[in-house]
C-alpha cells in the first residue's frame, strides 16, 4: 500500500477476494457458447481465446516466478543479496488482478468497437506498425509518465506501492495501485487500437504484443542477470533498445535513474540513466554461486505439496500445508508431475537464507513420503541421497542435516521407553505410560490411528514428537505442530513455511543443523542419538529460537 494511498488505489473487485473472476462469467459464457453454437464461417475465434489467453499469461507469468526463485536460490548472476520476507508475498499476492483487468476491458472492448471482432490470424503490416508505436509514442509518453509518478504527490500515494519492494520478483512487475494500471492500459492500448481502427489489426499482434510486454516486464524484475555480453559486442545498438534485470533493479534501489519502460534509449537522451548500469551488469554476470556453511535435505510429501514449494506457487507457499479443494482442479499436472518422479529426478536447491555469519541453503529430493516405502525405490532413494551428500563435501558445506527422511517406527510401549531414555531425570517423572485414556494432553507419533485418537477425551491436546504429524481427525481436540521453534527476525530471507509449519517456523532437525556449525560442534548425531540436550536446547535460545507457545484455547 502507497504512503498515502489516493484516490482508485484499491482494485473494484477486491471486497470478492479469491472470488474475483466470477466477474468474467458471461462473457466466458458466452464467447464458448457462440464458438460452439455458430457456424464456422460465423466464429469468432479471437472472442473465444481471450479467456484461454489470460489463463496462458497466467502459466508464463508463473514459470517466471519459478525459474526466478530457483536462479536466485542458487546464486549464480544473482543481482542483489537481499532477501525479501512474507510481507511482500503478501503484498504481490494479488499479482493476477493486471491480467483480470485486462480479460475485462479486451471484453468490452469487443462489444463497443466492432471493428475488433473476426480478426484474421496475422497482418504483417498490423505487426510493424505495433512494434512502430510501441517504440515512439508508448516508450516515450511512459517514460515521462513515469517521472511524473517519482514526483512527490503521485509518488506518495501511488507509485510508492510499486517501490515497497526493493529487491524484486517477477511478478513486482505489475504491483501498482488500480489507478496506475488504467494509465498503462490506455498507453498499451494505442498500439492496438490504432491498428483496429486502421483494420490492420490481427490475432498474433495482439497476442504477441501481450506476449512482449509480460516477457519483459517479468525480465526486469527478476533479479537474476542472463544476457549476454556478445549479444551487445556484435549488436551494440540493443543496448538502447533492451534494457537488462539489472539496469531496471538499479531503479529499485537507486528510484531516480533508470526510468525507462523497456527502452533504455530514453535515459541515455534525457541523462537519467545510472551511470554504474554498465558495472552492475557485468558485475552480475561474472558473479557465482557462492559458498553454503549448511544444508538441509528433504523431500516432496504427498503430490500436493510441489504447489506448496518456493518454486511452486508463492501464495500458498507462505501458509502451512494444507488440503485445497481447488488444487484437484490441477490432477492432470499433478499426475504428470508425479509420475516424472518415478522415474526421472535429480536434488534441487529449494531456498537459501542467512543467519549471523552462516549461509543456508535447503536441497529438495523428488520423492514423495509413500515412495520411500518400496523396496523397488530404494535404490534410487539412496543414490539420490548419496549424490547430494557428495555433492554437498564438493561445496565445502559444513554441516548437512537431514529432514523428513529418518521415520521413527516404534509405537505404543515402544515409544515412551525411547523418549524417556532421552530425557534428564527432572523431566522423567512428567513422562507418564498411561494405563488409561483420561489423560488431555498426548504425546504422539505420525502412525496414531483414528481408533486411538477417538479413545481421547474431547479437549486433548496432541503433541508430536515424530517428524510427520498425525492426521487431524477430531474437531473437539487440538494439535500442535511437529518439533519445532520460532526462528528469530535475524535470520533473513524467510518468506515461505516448511510444509505444514506456521511462518518462520523451523523444524527441530533443520535447526539442529544450524546449531552445529555455529557451535562449531565437532560430532555427528544420526537417528535418534542426541549427543547433549542440555547444550542443544541452550545454544537455541542463545542464538534466538524461540519455544512455540501452546494455547489450548486455539486450534492450531
Amino acid at each position: 500500500m502507497a504512503s498515502k494511498p489516493g484516490f482508485l488505489t484499491d482494485w473494484p473487485w477486491k471486497p470478492l477476494g479469491s472470488f474475483k473472476w466470477v466477474i468474467l462469467t458471461p462473457w466466458i459464457a458466452h464467447s464458448t457458447y457462440s464458438f460452439i453454437t455458430k457456424d464456422q464461417n460465423e466464429r469468432d475465434i479471437g472472442y473465444f481465446l481471450i479467456f484461454p489467453y489470460m489463463m496462458l499469461r497466467m502459466l508464463h507469468d508463473q514459470a517466471w516466478i519459478t525459474l526466478s526463485r530457483h536462479r536466485t536460490s542458487k546464486g549464480k548472476s544473482r543481482i542483489l543479496d537481499k532477501g525479501i520476507e512474507f510481507e511482500q508475498v503478501d503484498r504481490e499476492s494479488n499479482w493476477d488482478d493486471q491480467i483480470l483487468l485486462n480479460g475485462l476491458l479486451f471484453y468490452i472492448g469487443y462489444m463497443l468497437v466492432p471493428e475488433g471482432s473476426h480478426l484474421p490470424i496475422w497482418k504483417t503490416d498490423g505487426v510493424i506498425i505495433t512494434t512502430l508505436l510501441h517504440a515512439g509514442p508508448v516508450e516515450f509518453l511512459y517514460y515521462w509518465l513515469h517521472r511524473a509518478l517519482h514526483h512527490h504527490f503521485l509518488y506518495s500515494r501511488y507509485h510508492s506501492h510499486h517501490h515497497s519492494s526493493i529487491v524484486t520478483e517477477p511478478i513486482t512487475s505489475v504491483i501498482h495501485p488500480f489507478a496506475e494500471h488504467i494509465a498503462y492500459f490506455v498507453l498499451f492500448a494505442i498500439p492496438l487500437y490504432t491498428t483496429v481502427i486502421t483494420r490492420t489489426a490481427s490475432i498474433a499482434s495482439f497476442a504477441g504484443y501481450l506476449a512482449y510486454i509480460d516477457f519483459m516486464n517479468n525480465m526486469g524484475h527478476c533479479n537474476f542477470e542472463f544476457i549476454p555480453t556478445t549479444l551487445f559486442s556484435f549488436f551494440p545498438f540493443l543496448k538502447f533498445l533492451i534494457y537488462t534485470p539489472s539496469f531496471h533493479s538499479l531503479h529499485h534501489t537507486q528510484f531516480r535513474t533508470n526510468y525507462s519502460l523497456f527502452m533504455p534509449i530514453y535515459d541515455y537522451v534525457y541523462g537519467t540513466m545510472d551511470k554504474s548500469s554498465d558495472k552492475t551488469y557485468e558485475m552480475s554476470l561474472k558473479r557465482e554461486e557462492g559458498s553454503v556453511d549448511v544444508v538441509h535435505l528433504t523431500h516432496l510429501t504427498t503430490p500436493e505439496s510441489i504447489y506448496y514449494l518456493r518454486l511452486g506457487f508463492s501464495s500458498l507457499a507462505s501458509t502451512p500445508q494444507s488440503s485445497k479443494w481447488y488444487l484437484y482442479l490441477l490432477w492432470p499436472l499433478t499426475l504428470w508431475t508425479s509420475l516424472m518422479t518415478w522415474f526421472y529426478g535429480k536434488t534441487f536447491v529449494l531456498e537459501r537464507n542467512n543467519f549471523k555469519m552462516l549461509n543456508l541453503q535447503s536441497w529438495v529430493i523428488p520423492r514423495f513420503h509413500v515412495q520411500y516405502f518400496f523396496k523397488w525405490q530404494r535404490e534410487a532413494l539412496n543414490k539420490l541421497i548419496e549424490e547430494a551428500i557428495l555433492e554437498a563435501e564438493l561445496r565445502g558445506v559444513k554441516v548437512l542435516t537431514l529432514g523428513l527422511l529418518n521415520q521413527v517406527t516404534t509405537m505404543y510401549k515402544d515409544d515412551y521407553d525411547n523418549l524417556q531414555s532421552k530425557l534428564c531425570s527432572e523431566s522423567k517423572k512428567n513422562l507418564v505410560f498411561p494405563g488409561s485414556y483420561t489423560a488431555k494432553i498426548w504425546l504422539v507419533g505420525d502412525q496414531i490411528n483414528e481408533a486411538e485418537q477417538k479413545k481421547a477425551p474431547k479437549g486433548t491436546l496432541f503433541i508430536p514428537f515424530t517428524q510427520f504429524p498425525p492426521k487431524k481427525l477430531r474437531k473437539d481436540c487440538f494439535y500442535h505442530t511437529t518439533p519445532s521453534m520460532l526462528a528469530p527476525s535475524s535470520l533473513v530471507n524467510v518468506h515461505s513455511c516448511e510444509n505444514w509449519l506456521p511462518r518462520r517456523v523451523m523444524s527441530a532437525w533443520r535447526i539442529a543443523g544450524i546449531l552445529h556449525a555455529l557451535e562449531k560442534w565437532d560430532v555427528n548425531e544420526c537417528g535418534d542419538a542426541m549427543f547433549s540436550i542440555e547444550k542443544i536446547w541452550q545454544a537455541s535460545i542463545h542464538h534466538g529460537f524461540r519455544p512455540l507457545k501452546i494455547n489450548p484455547l486455539i486450534k492450531i
